[in-house]
C-alpha cells in the first residue's frame, strides 16, 4: 500500500529500504560499500539506490580509459587489471560518496566498509 493504494514495486537498481531493513551498498571496483539501514521514506517506496550507476557506457569507458588508468584507479585493491574489465573501471561510474548523500533521507550508513578485494567474472 502505497499513500492508500495498492501498488506492485519492483526494485530494479534499487534496494528495499523499509523502516530497519538493513541492505548493502556496493561502490565501484575501487571505492567504498556501505552497509545500511533503511528508514521507510514512502516518497521512495521505501527504496534507495543500489549503487553508485554508470557515468559512461561499457563501450565508452572502454575508450575512454586505458589499462593505466585502470591500474591507478585500483590500486591497492587486489583485483583484475587487465583489459577483460577495463568496462568496470571506477572512473565510469558516478562517486558513491555523492550517491550516498543524495539519497541520506533514504538510508542511514551503519558502516562503511574499504574495498580491498574484488572479483569480476
Amino acid at each position: 500500500v502505497h499513500f492508500d493504494e495498492d501498488v506492485y514495486v519492483t526494485r530494479k537498481g534499487a534496494v528495499r529500504a523499509q523502516t530497519e531493513d538493513y541492505g548493502i551498498i556496493p561502490g565501484s571496483m575501487g571505492a567504498k560499500s556501505f552497509i545500511v539501514k533503511g528508514k521507510g521514506n514512502a516518497h521512495s517506496f521505501c527504496s534507495c539506490s543500489h549503487g553508485a550507476g554508470r557515468l559512461l557506457s561499457r563501450n565508452k569507458a572502454k575508450n575512454v580509459y586505458t589499462l593505466d588508468d585502470l591500474i591507478e584507479q585500483t590500486n591497492g585493491v587486489e583485483c583484475r587489471k587487465d583489459e577483460g574489465v577495463l568496462d568496470e573501471i571506477p572512473g565510469a561510474y558516478k562517486p558513491i560518496e555523492q550517491v550516498m548523500a543524495n539519497q541520506a533521507d533514504l538510508v542511514e550508513v551503519v558502516a562503511t566498509l574499504k574495498q580491498v578485494l574484488c572479483v569480476k567474472g
